[in-house]
């Protein structure tokens, strides 16, 4: 499945529009992430903690997305958006929603 976020993709012609299809992920991030993202916070550096959960709600979203099209008989994914939001009244949780247009292509 080609996904892009432009709204075509080269050398193929679009012949079909399946509709928009889209893919949430929302991943909780434990006490322990927490604390030692914060302490990285205020040391300075990265938190690989909350890379991992983010890179891993991202493919979760996107293969979600990608599944859809495919029901609806796509062979591709144009237009692609991908917004992240932090959501809960402590901010524990990270969402990940993506959206595109379901395409044949030819």
């Amino acid at each position: 499945m080609i996904t892009t976020t432009t709204p075509s993709v080269e050398g193929y012609q679009i012949t079909q529009y399946c509709g928009i299809v889209t893919g949430e992920a929302i991943m909780g991030a434990n006490v322990f992430k927490d604390f030692f993202a914060n302490i990285r916070d205020i040391v300075g550096g990265r938190s690989a903690a909350y890379e991992r959960e983010l890179r891993r709600a991202r493919e979760v979203a996107m293969h979600e997305m990608e599944a859809e099209a495919e029901e609806r008989g796509a062979t591709a994914v144009v237009g692609v958006d991908i917004d992240y939001e932090v959501v809960g009244q402590s901010g524990g949780m990270l969402m990940v929603s993506v959206s595109g247009t379901a395409v044949v292509l030819r």
